[in-house]
């Protein structure tokens, strides 16, 4: 090995630390911070590449799909500061994480970095000593195949957005997006919804009882069962119910309430006996260690984290050297953490719950992704959770503990016990017929806990669980022993819609069907929730109904795109292309021009041959009876379409709340909405001081009042100029936006009056003369003193503030625009790009982090306490990747910019047959 300086690029500043801790004085180790090089915006690219075949997509597809790639504006300072470091360095270790994304990470820094030193890729699976020191003895050559298979995902994402996105635009609202997997996801979710809102529910009615043993060493001992046989044909359940509400098979007993009623009282007390007792062996395997997939449902399931959280906060355990690598589809563990695993539950449970021979899990995926390990904690021996809680804490500590927990479990014992099912026969009555009521119980008995003692992995609801298994140890009974029957009863039951999603069903759904791959789960999941598709009510996940045109529209005109099967075999090709049995430029050019034999038509003959769609039939949902939903611009509302409408008029319109779901929207729900709202049009009364009548409307910015002013008395003899004068000079009709706390069904006339009356003069200052007034904004109530503006807190106060309460405000360091900046929350660090300290304010919209530069909003699932200096490093990155929108620029004939060219090495190059040679670069 050389003795000579040696430069470590690793992706985060976090990564960068722990790794320098572990190497020698010899190594310079620098992050990148994230990905340094993209396809830029179209309009951004260079005068004469905006005129090549580049112009469209910063894609060439006409020759081979060469993609052409600028370092990122706020970027050039780091690749300035590598290349410093380069000089000095005799060899180069790409040290990023080696997945898809990693690898292509490493071969942009060479194209940017051009070294002239022998370069080395780095790769490991755990920040730790020993795999540090490991990495360095086995370092090989970048992996051409996966940096193909990232660009192919990536320029395809480009094709795919940039081709149907503006499609979106036009037919349903500006700002939208499309993509590969986030328009598969949304179709998921809208595909539930609708199921739920085409659900018709079921009744049945079941019968339960208490069985007291009367004999043998069990005597007295109780246990319930539940109806399900009558005469020997089964009772229906409610999975015997289609989502129709029809009964699936006619070989089942249907109970009315009558029947069922009857049938209890007949039983009470009537003598049974054991039918059939059967008990079997129970043995449970513990789960598999953590897959990216396993470990966001898991997370959702029992710490509440949404995929997003779990995965940034895996992201920071894996940087501080605490757990594997976080991102991979296989749950097979190295020989080395199987014997930390089997030790570590031996010392803390006893050797009898570990098996005699170690577990080997393997992926059921085809493509497993590149990390071959499962995500468990770091090193060849583990950290117990004890021994790391006093430096993790909150969301840190428990996704620790839990992948602790699953990989300790997944090398434990199996859980063994017995499973015992008992049928008893009580004769009973059914329409004054006697009959023959068969009871069912199960009840299982864990003897030996096994990997139990350690972990349970959870699951999600099942709609038919009627709580028929028990975990309970049934009495000792044997086949023809007599019970005494109590508190029979009979229960009514309606079967309920398919459940949402939540986000865990909706990963595992994505995995299942192929679609996708585990680590784009989380920032897919959290797209189709930023674009508005998707809404949170607890941890179900609600669509919008501006999904329901979205997936509409590309259902009718794009309906391959969004094919599950489709959409699955794209991910297949894009494996094979990774293991090099795959070529990308025939690939891309079969998906975007079509098929050889025209079987398939590609996306460019799709956004081409779309021919006229008609937008305001995309909105639009048909709820029956005249009564359309249609989503507008400024949101969903209901229109009452009726034969007496006359052409040209508006029907009867309501808006739709944002609280009520889609499938709550029923006919009745509509009607309530419409008789409420009714146009908006409610008279409240005149005003006694103009005698105007004052009513409240519904309008596209929400509910509000507004005075009629009469129409003048005009003469027939006027022209139509002087009548169009006259109607001109009227004065504007007064209007104001009701109060959140404001209902249109309950406002009345003097609260209308006071919303009429703003704005309101609070008072005047005695040291300017200045005259001081309360005003209702688009951001909120607020008060105004010459150009000087100060936020109050609730809308009310705009009636009741005084003038000696408003003085006290401006007294108050003003904050917000031209304001004097206020003390920090909270100090982090100085950021390694812009060399500024970053810090965390709190600003108009909440809290936020900046490095007096770059501003980002946090998360709504971060907070000012738990924000990490490694976070506020990537949330800025990502902030400053976003590249800004730019206005246009006047220019003149005499100041033209066309005298100064920008020209690029890569600009010039011809594409090649090789496919690196096609790359175009820009630095």
């Amino acid at each position: 090995m050389s003795q000579g300086r040696k430069l470590v690029i690793v992706e985060s500043p976090a990564k960068a630390r722990t790794i320098s801790a572990y190497l020698g004085a010899d190594f310079d180790v620098e992050a990148s911070v994230g990905h340094i090089r993209d396809l830029p915006q179209p309009s951004e690219l260079p005068a004469e590449m905006k005129k090549s075949g580049y112009g469209k997509f910063a894609v060439d597809v006409d020759n081979g799909f060469a993609p052409y790639y600028e370092v990122y504006p706020d970027k050039k300072k780091k690749v300035t500061e590598l290349r410093r470091l380069l000089k000095d360095a005799d060899e180069l270790y790409l040290a990023t994480d080696e997945d898809r994304e990693g690898e292509a990470i490493a071969w942009h820094l060479l194209e940017a970095l051009k070294p002239k030193v022998p370069v080395k890729r780095m790769v490991f699976h755990e920040i730790t000593r020993e795999a540090i020191q490991r990495a360095l003895t086995t370092t090989r050559d970048l992996d051409e195949r996966l940096v193909d298979a990232q660009e192919t995902r990536r320029i395809l994402d480009r094709l795919y957005g940039y081709e149907v996105s503006p499609v979106l635009w036009r037919k349903v609202r500006q700002g939208l997006s499309a993509g590969r997997v986030q328009s598969v996801a949304t179709r998921l979710v809208v595909e539930r919804e609708r199921e739920r809102m085409a659900f018709v529910p079921a009744s049945y009615w079941d019968v339960t009882a208490q069985f007291e043993a009367t004999q043998g060493q069990d005597a007295g001992g109780t246990f319930q069962a539940r109806l399900t046989h009558v005469d020997g044909t089964r009772v229906a359940t409610g999975r015997d119910f289609t989502d129709r509400g029809e009964l699936k098979a006619r070989d089942v007993v249907h109970l009315t309430e009558d029947a069922a009623t009857t049938l209890a009282q007949s039983l009470t007390d009537a003598p049974a006996t054991v039918a059939s007792l059967d008990t079997k062996p129970y043995t449970r395997r513990p789960a598999a260690p953590f897959t990216t997939s396993t470990l966001q449902q898991e997370a959702s399931r029992k710490l509440r984290m949404s995929s997003k959280t779990a995965m940034r906060v895996a992201q920071t355990l894996y940087e501080n050297g605490y757990i594997t690598y976080m991102r991979t589809d296989s749950p097979a563990l190295s020989a080395q953490a199987i014997s930390a695993a089997r030790s570590q539950a031996a010392d803390l449970y006893g050797t009898e719950f570990v098996p005699e021979k170690p577990r080997h899990y393997a992926s059921k995926s085809k493509g497993a992704q590149e990390a071959h390990e499962a995500i468990r904690p770091a090193g060849d021996t583990f950290r117990t959770p004890a021994q790391v809680a006093n430096v993790l804490s909150g969301d840190q500590f428990r996704l620790y503990e839990l992948i602790w927990k699953r990989t300790v479990a997944s090398q434990m014992a199996d859980a063994r016990g017995s499973t015992a099912s008992v049928r008893i026969d009580v004769p009973g009555q059914v329409d004054g017929q006697t009959t023959t009521a068969t009871f069912s119980a199960s009840g299982t008995v864990i003897t030996f806990r096994g990997f139990l003692a350690a972990y349970e992995e959870g699951r999600d609801v099942d709609r038919y669980d009627d709580g028929s298994q028990s975990d309970g140890r049934l009495p000792h009974m044997v086949e023809g022993d007599p019970l005494a029957s109590r508190d029979v009863s009979a229960d009514g039951h309606t079967t309920t819609p398919p459940p949402r999603f939540t986000e865990a069903s909706l990963v595992k759904a994505l995995e299942e069907r192929g679609i996708g791959r585990p680590s784009t789960y989380a920032s897919t999941i959290s797209t189709i929730q930023d674009r508005g598709y998707v809404n949170n009510r607890g941890q179900a996940l609600v669509p919008s109904w501006l999904a329901f045109s979205v997936i509409r529209l590309l259902e009718e005109h794009f309906s391959q795109l969004i094919d599950y099967d489709f959409t699955a075999q794209m991910e297949s090709d894009l494996d094979e292309i990774a293991a090099g049995q795959g070529d990308r430029v025939n690939w891309l050019t079969q998906f975007y021009f079509g098929g050889a034999g025209g079987d398939k038509a590609g996306l460019k003959e799709l956004v081409e041959g779309l021919g006229d769609i008609d937008a305001r039939e995309i909105n639009t949902v048909s709820l029956g009876e005249g009564i359309v939903l249609r989503v507008g611009r400024y949101g969903p509302y209901i229109e009452h379409l009726t034969a007496d409408t006359a052409e040209g008029e508006n029907p009867p319109r309501a808006s739709v709340p944002d609280d009520i779901a889609p499938d709550e929207l029923t006919l009745d729900v509509a009607r309530d909405l419409l008789e409420n709202q009714k146009d908006g049009d409610i008279e409240l009364g005149s005003d006694p001081v103009s005698g105007h009548m004052i009513v409240a409307k519904s309008g596209r910015f929400g509910p509000y009042v507004t005075e009629i002013i009469p129409e003048p008395e005009l003469d027939e003899s006027m022209s139509a100029a002087a009548k169009k004068k006259a109607k001109a000079a009227l004065p504007k009709p007064r209007t104001a936006s009701l109060f959140k706390s404001h209902s249109l069904t309950t406002i009345t006339l003097d609260e209308a009056l006071q919303l009429l009356s703003l704005p309101r003069v609070v008072g005047v200052d005695p040291d300017t003369g200045t005259e001081i007034t309360a005003n209702n904004g688009r951001y909120g109530p607020y008060l105004k003193k010459g150009t000087d503006s100060r936020t109050i807190t609730s809308e009310e106060q705009l009636l009741t503030i005084t003038l000696d309460e408003a003085l006290e405000i401006y007294k108050q360091p003003k904050r917000g625009r031209g304001a004097t900046a206020s003390a920090p929350l909270r100090e982090l660090g100085v950021d390694p790009t812009s060399e500024k300290p970053i810090v965390i304010k709190d600003g108009r919209f909440g809290p936020y982090v900046t490095d007096g530069k770059t501003n980002r909003t946090l998360p709504k699932d971060a907070t000012v306490e738990s924000v990490t200096f490694e976070q506020a490093v990537e949330l800025l990155a990502e902030k400053r990747a976003k590249a800004p929108v730019k206005r246009a620029t006047r220019t003149t004939a005499k100041k033209s910019t066309a005298t100064k060219k920008t020209t690029t090495t890569a600009a010039k190059k011809t594409p090649a047959k090789k496919t690196t040679a096609t790359k175009k670069t820009q630095s």
